[in-house]
């Protein structure tokens, strides 16, 4: 049985979001992943795990390592997702800090 995880609550923890931009740059090995933070390989291996079966995270197998890197089709996915709201929250704060900007001229 698959697990099926909520993309956005993997995003939501920081460590999360930190192995994602560690991997932007250059696939790397669970390993190498888990150097960059104070946590046990343990904890960092699950953090992976879960960027897994969200899919944010692809494995690649050379030689015996394991290879982890973006996959940013998920990623558009998710940038695609959001877009609609990221554009209804820039137009209602125009329109506050042109009401601001009225108010503020008038005094």
């Amino acid at each position: 049985m698959e697990i099926r995880r909520d993309v956005f609550q993997a995003i939501a923890d920081p460590t999360r979001r930190a192995i994602l931009s560690l991997v932007v740059l250059q696939a790397m090995t669970p390993g190498a992943i888990a150097d960059s933070f104070d946590s046990s390989r343990q904890t960092i291996s699950k953090h992976i795990q879960i960027l897994t079966e969200c899919r944010l995270l692809k494995q690649e197998q050379s030689g015996r390592e394991i290879y982890y890197h973006l996959n940013p089709k998920k990623m558009k996915e998710i940038a695609d997702f959001i877009e609609p709201f990221r554009k209804m929250w820039d137009d209602r704060f125009n329109k506050l800090e042109a009401i601001m900007k009225k108010y503020k001229s008038k005094k």
